[in-house]
């Protein structure tokens, strides 16, 4: 099967390269193809001829989308109907990943694909217009919502994910106040890869809820990975208004992964295992605290 995706550089992106070493992979980093440039996205990927299209390219700094409400909007929603035109022209199955932040938190129960869908901020709002129009203009598409997602990065300049950023400001002796009234599902990415080829081998087309099994709050997350890190910082919990976000940020977001399991017949492992091989793997590579 032949393959590109798009934001290869970035923590899905180098974990989709690695969980589909076996098949035709053609990645495009930032620097490779910018996807808000129409004609270069349509002639890079025309000559690349897949059968997949994978879109982990996305405008994620939840907080800078309230400002940067065009940029937003440009890569997560416009850029999106661009490629979803694309590859429907193409005849080839686009993958699009979604958030958890398209709901509003008002739900105290896992949410399922049928809940309705009411975003807080402007990711989350440019995140579900991305979906609009790729269930609206790719026959064959897979939506794919995943929460808090964490992995190892092929660009420095993407930055930290939460974890490594918990872990260098322990490292650095600083004060830590996490949120401990967010509940989500943390969700390593090298997970979600093996399952979003999991679904490609399905056939099953539509949208799904893709994430590690169980829940935690942030405070929860950073206080397990501490633990399994030997480290004992200065750690406390906060709210989330004392914390004072430029964005809103739903108080639960767990996604029910039901859907997934039933239909790739595999389980999701726990956030707290998953997290315990990504620290393991960290080690292994020297990177403690880097990307």
């Amino acid at each position: 099967m032949r393959v590109a995706i798009l934001g290869a550089g970035g923590q899905l992106g180098t974990d989709l390269q690695r969980v589909l070493a076996d098949w035709d992979v053609t990645p495009f980093r930032h620097a490779d193809l910018d996807i808000c440039n129409y004609g270069s996205a349509r002639a890079a990927l025309t000559e690349a001829g897949p059968d997949v299209v994978i879109n982990a390219a996305a405008f994620v700094r939840v907080d800078d989308a309230e400002t940067q409400v065009e940029d937003a909007f440009r890569v997560n929603a416009f850029a999106v109907r661009n490629l979803a035109q694309v590859c429907r022209d193409l005849d080839c199955t686009m993958v699009h990943v979604s958030t958890d932040y398209v709901f509003d938190g008002a739900k105290d129960s896992p949410y399922t694909e049928d809940d309705y869908p009411n975003p807080l901020n402007v990711y989350g709002a440019s995140k579900l217009a991305g979906e609009y129009f790729v269930r609206n203009l790719c026959p064959r598409h897979f939506i794919v919502r995943s929460s808090g997602l964490y992995g190892f990065s092929g660009e420095r300049r993407l930055g930290r994910n939460f974890v490594d950023s918990m872990l260098r400001m322990a490292d650095d002796g600083k004060p830590i106040r996490v949120v401990n009234d967010q509940v989500l599902t943390p969700t390593y990415t090298k997970d979600l890869a093996a399952k979003i080829k999991q679904l490609l081998q399905t056939r099953g087309y539509g949208l799904y809820h893709v994430t590690n099994s169980g829940h935690c709050s942030w405070y929860e997350f950073a206080e397990r990975a501490f633990s399994l890190s030997g480290l004992l910082p200065d750690f406390a919990p906060t709210t989330t208004e004392a914390y004072r976000s430029p964005a809103r940020r739903p108080s639960y977001s767990v996604l029910s992964v039901t859907n997934v399991s039933r239909t790739t017949g595999i389980d999701m492992r726990p956030w707290s295992e998953a997290l315990a091989d990504y620290l393991d793997s960290t080690t292994s590579r020297g990177q403690k605290g880097e990307t």
